[in-house]
């Protein structure tokens, strides 16, 4: 598991880790975390969910997709 979290984090030479992965995956963690929050409270709109992880996700693969000619070797 700590290998796939790993390649999903870093770079071209899963060496370096991204700050925009990173943040990717914390933006969408922290989503599904309010989504699980409002399930508890009965108050769960799926049309907000479904807003905000689809911002979330084209967010984080439009800044993954723009600086992929500046990740090192």
């Amino acid at each position: 598991m700590k290998d796939i979290l790993k390649q999903l984090l870093t770079g071209k030479d899963n060496a370096t880790y991204d700050i925009g992965r990173v943040t990717w995956l914390l933006g969408t963690v922290s989503v599904i975390t309010l989504a699980g929050y409002e399930v508890v409270r009965d108050n769960i709109n799926l049309r907000e969910l479904a807003e905000a992880l689809g911002i979330v996700s084209g967010a984080g693969g439009a800044s993954v997709m723009m600086k992929k000619d500046t990740e090192p070797q």
